[in-house]
């Protein structure tokens, strides 16, 4: 474990430090096949999202929304490019084709639902790292989980996705992350997303992801 040899509150210069935990945890996602999180993202002047959310490679993912939208369900496959949205669920008769990046069903800040994985939110935190700082901090309780909040700030005038600043809860030991809250360049909180019930390497049955 690394997590020991850190103080609570130690810089890390972006510029290629030693101990680089964003970069450790997108090392653990990549060895991953797939996973499994109930989402809970808060936003300002939006109703709480609370998305059981899946995820197999190289990109299937599928959504069962709870709330604000119960019983919706969404399966994107990267073969097709494209996603199957039933607004009412899977059993009712009308179902949407879209692209991933569909307005109506972007996030709330232009995420695409193709660009929703763990892996994607790694990246753009990486991306924010350099010529950045990345700000190591102690160990909280998040749900159930112990873990070690990084903050990442993007250079000045920096931002990607709309991101300045990540906060970051990794899990100690898997490095997922199990919290995340990101802020613009006003500093404006933008989004807090929990992520409960977290399950790695899922024996998803072989249709799941099939619409």
């Amino acid at each position: 474990m690394l997590w020991p040899l850190l103080t609570a509150a130690l810089l890390v210069p972006a510029s290629g430090a030693a101990l680089d935990p964003v970069a450790a945890a997108r090392q653990q996602f990549e060895q991953l096949d797939s996973y499994r999180v109930t989402l809970r993202s808060s936003a300002a002047q939006r109703p709480t999202q609370i998305i059981r959310y899946a995820y197999r490679k190289p990109g299937f993912v599928r959504m069962e929304f709870i709330a604000p939208h119960p019983g919706a369900l969404l399966i994107y496959s990267p073969h097709s490019g494209q996603v199957r949205l039933w607004p009412f669920g899977q059993r009712a008769f009308a179902a949407l084709t879209l692209a991933p990046d569909h307005p109506l069903i972007r996030g709330p800040y232009g995420r695409s639902v193709d660009r929703s994985d763990v892996g994607a939110l790694l990246r753009n935190v990486q991306a924010l790292q350099a010529g950045g700082d990345t700000e190591l901090r102690g160990v909280e309780t998040v749900g159930r989980w112990n873990a070690r909040q990084v903050v990442v700030t993007g250079a000045p005038g920096k931002a990607v996705d709309g991101v300045h600043r990540f906060h970051l809860w990794l899990a100690e030991g898997s490095l997922f992350p199990v919290k995340v809250a990101s802020f613009g360049l006003d500093d404006e909180a933008l989004e807090t997303v929990l992520m409960d019930d977290v399950e790695v390497d899922v024996p998803f049955a072989a249709d799941f992801f099939q619409p």
